[in-house]
């Protein structure tokens, strides 16, 4: 699958059906090699899950941003906060795990530096919609 095939299947706001499909396209694509990787796909990948604003998703976010270099510049922090900042971050210190635990200081470090200022959800779902369909 490719991001133009993902996008007409899916769209950008995917049913609830196809979220654990999209959920396994990015985890297959993290899995591969750096140069194999189809970072376009994840990024969008990464923005379907994003608008389905589940909180279970931002590890799954966060595993393919950390899956190369190429991934983690490819795919924004904002991504792994589609249920909202705050949410995210309850929802990360409340996990436990390692991930969860790299993930949450990854993002209070992008947080003091201003990348979450003004942050909205709905808005970031806005522009990156402009993108993929203008």
């Amino acid at each position: 699958m490719n991001e133009d095939e993902s996008l007409r299947r899916y769209g950008l706001r995917p049913s609830s059906a196809d979220l654990p499909q999209i959920g396994q396209v990015l985890l297959a694509e993290a899995e591969r090699d750096q140069q194999d990787q189809d970072t376009e796909l994840m990024k969008l990948c990464c923005l379907q899950l994003f608008n389905a604003g589940q909180l279970s998703d931002a590890l799954v976010i966060w595993r393919a941003k950390e899956s190369s270099f190429d991934a983690h510049c490819s795919i924004d922090v904002q991504l792994l906060c589609g249920a909202g900042l705050a949410a995210t971050k309850a929802h990360l210190e409340a996990d436990g795990s390692a991930d969860a635990a790299d993930a949450l200081r990854y993002l209070l470090e992008c947080e003091a530096t201003g990348d979450f200022d003004g942050f909205s959800a709905a808005e970031q779902s806005r522009w990156r919609a402009d993108y993929y369909l203008t």
